[in-house]
């Protein structure tokens, strides 16, 4: 490279570094939202919001960039491979954003940062009119964004791009169709066995305090790193890492249901170690951050649901469990209690659906979008096909709107085509788990044992460190040795309820 050149590379790299700076701070303001804020404070803080969001977007489509693109794209493929992909990442986002007006741009940031605190009134009121104006104007200027930016199949294709590179709906109603099927007869198999787990044991009251204390162990044993990291109380859990030395974790406890915090705080430390593990050489460019949000939800939906809801991990953990929270579990096995919290039953509330019925959830949410972006359904329409839809899927009703349409954060947050990649997370972790399994014999002896440094250290390895310096499906295909395969989790699921249900007992 030219002498030019490098001074152009390193300018870019102090470029992107200051834009970096800028989305840590919006995401400490974000955090802070979400996690207490005074009510009387939210409208300025949108403004807030608003403003730093729309400054973050001018720099991603200014004249700087502009140049920078322009000055380096012919020679990338003799840049570092950090800045290679940091210029690749700018362009898209760059071609992308270039095609809003930067004033409809800030005007959609404070409507939604608007939207998630009326979002949170109406679900603690059962309101979704009230949550429904401002529904209908993020679904607007998605379908709006979708127009400027353009799509080839479908227009929800363009949403899934943005969180799933690659993925497509065509893509994803076929692996759905396979799993949804599989799905089905298992939970069939299920509903007819003999042996049922007792539910009751499900009912036991365990304090907020005895939950965060048994939790906190279990992040500790997870490789989750306290000097970097921390766990908040808020409404709807979530992550997020301002950088690799600060990545939040917040839950939502009920002490009438200890599996929703408990099991939501190993997920949400789950992507905690995915952003504490990646690479310090990507500190300060786009690539700090995970691959996809499918790869992201691969990570989290390993630790809870590959690891925190395996029986050996119970194996280990139960005695600490027992003696947390007594004497409410004293006299119920290991094997009773394991079966009891992996019942698989019709429910409501996504995030504390259990693991064979999640994946039903997450369909729900997806058909309800791909309808949505394609003007099948207007938002008038909206909560009753949620309704419809879970009564055919999983056979009960929502009462409330609470435990209905507006259970979740993500459409507050203008976020369609994200939930796909819960689902997409969940059949790479079974894929990744199966190649671990094989790479690491005695997978299962780590799982029953108190240290998991080993299940860490590979996903460190093999996932984490890279951050989006490589692409999702690259990630899959160097790992495992194949592209995406739902057969691991089907697998995984036949066996695991085969154990819960003692299905193969005469």
């Amino acid at each position: 490279m030219s002498e030019s050149s490098q001074k152009l590379e390193q300018e870019f790299l102090e470029y992107v570094k200051k834009i970096s700076a800028f989305e840590e701070a919006l995401s400490l303001v974000y955090w802070d939202l979400r996690t207490g804020a005074p009510e009387k404070g939210a409208t300025q803080r949108s403004e807030v919001i608003g403003t730093l969001s729309g400054e973050i977007f001018k720099m991603k489509v200014s004249e700087e960039m502009a140049a920078f693109i322009a000055g380096l794209w012919l020679e990338k493929d003799g840049l570092s491979d950090v800045t290679r992909r940091s210029l690749e990442e700018c362009k898209k986002e760059y071609d992308l954003n270039k095609k809003i007006p930067a004033a409809e741009y800030e005007a959609y940031t404070k409507l939604v940062a608007q939207a998630e605190n009326v979002w949170t009134t109406a679900r603690a009121t059962n309101d979704y009119a009230l949550f429904e104006p401002y529904l209908e104007k993020i679904i607007a200027s998605k379908r709006q964004f979708v127009e400027y930016w353009g799509y080839q199949e479908n227009p929800y294709d363009t949403l899934l791009d943005q969180y799933e590179p690659g993925m497509t709906v065509a893509i994803l109603d076929d692996v759905f169709a396979k799993l949804r099927e599989s799905i089905l007869v298992l939970r069939q198999r299920v509903e007819a066995a003999k042996y049922q787990p007792d539910p009751t044991l499900l009912h036991k009251r365990v304090t907020k305090a005895h939950q965060k204390e048994f939790s906190m162990r279990i992040l500790a044993k997870m490789g989750f790193d306290f000097e970097a990291g921390r766990l908040d109380d808020t409404v709807h859990p979530f992550a997020t890492g301002l950088n690799i030395g600060d990545v939040r974790i917040t839950t939502r406890y009920d002490e009438d249901n200890f599996k929703m915090a408990v099991f939501g705080i190993i997920h949400e430390g789950g992507h905690a170690i995915y952003e504490q593990n990646i690479s310090p050489k990507l500190v300060g460019t786009p690539l700090a951050n995970g691959a996809s949000m499918g790869i992201h939800e691969s990570q989290s939906l390993f630790y809870e649901i590959i690891l925190g809801s395996s029986f050996a991990f119970w194996q280990s953990n139960y005695k600490d469990f027992q003696e947390i929270t007594a004497p409410a579990f004293d006299g119920v096995s290991v094997e009773e209690f394991y079966r009891a919290v992996n019942i698989s039953e019709s429910s409501l509330i996504r995030i504390e659906a259990d693991t064979l019925t999640y994946p039903l959830h997450i369909m729900i949410r997806y058909e309800l979008e791909k309808a949505i972006m394609n003007g099948e359904i207007g938002v008038a329409d909206l909560r009753d096909a949620w309704n419809d839809k879970y009564e055919a899927y999983l056979g009960v009703r929502p009462e409330n709107d609470a435990d209905g349409i507006l259970q979740d954060i993500h459409w507050s947050g203008g976020d369609f085509g994200y939930f796909p990649s819960y689902a997409l997370g969940y059949m790479y972790a079974a894929q990744l788990f199966a190649t671990m399994s094989k790479e690491i014999p005695n997978v299962s002896e780590i799982l029953a044992s108190d240290d998991y440094t080993v299940i860490r250290e590979w996903l460190t390895k093999n996932v984490h460190q890279f951050g989006m310096l490589k692409k999702p499906l690259a990630i899959l295909q160097d790992t495992t040795g194949e592209g995406l395969n739902p057969d691991y989790l089907i697998q995984l699921l036949n066996d695991r309820y085969d154990f819960i249900y003692k299905l193969n007992e005469a």
